[in-house]
């Protein structure tokens, strides 16, 4: 299961896991990427449900929220040790 959700994120995977340069990674980074990402997602999702129907500009903090937790969720559920490094700014 883990393999073919890197075959569907692999670009966004192979975005933060290119490079040669040395990181420093801690594995608490990657829990609180995730923790982060749930809330993001839970964010994004609370106004979207509270705010349709009215102004259609209450997309954009949904698509903000919901596409930056959405990619910390993944980055930090099934990527590798430099691209959580590299989120981080870890270099």
């Amino acid at each position: 299961m883990k393999q073919l959700i890197r075959t569907i994120f692999s670009p966004l995977l192979n975005l933060f896991e290119s490079g040669d340069s040395p990181y420093l990674y801690k594995s608490s980074h990657r829990k609180i990427l995730i923790v982060m990402g749930v809330l993001f997602v839970g964010l994004g999702s609370l106004v979207f449900a509270f705010a349709q129907g009215q102004d259609p500009a209450y997309l954009f903090p949904v698509l903000i929220f919901g596409g930056s937790g959405i990619i910390c969720v993944v980055v930090g559920t099934v990527g590798s040790d430099r691209a959580v490094a590299k989120i981080w700014g870890s270099r």
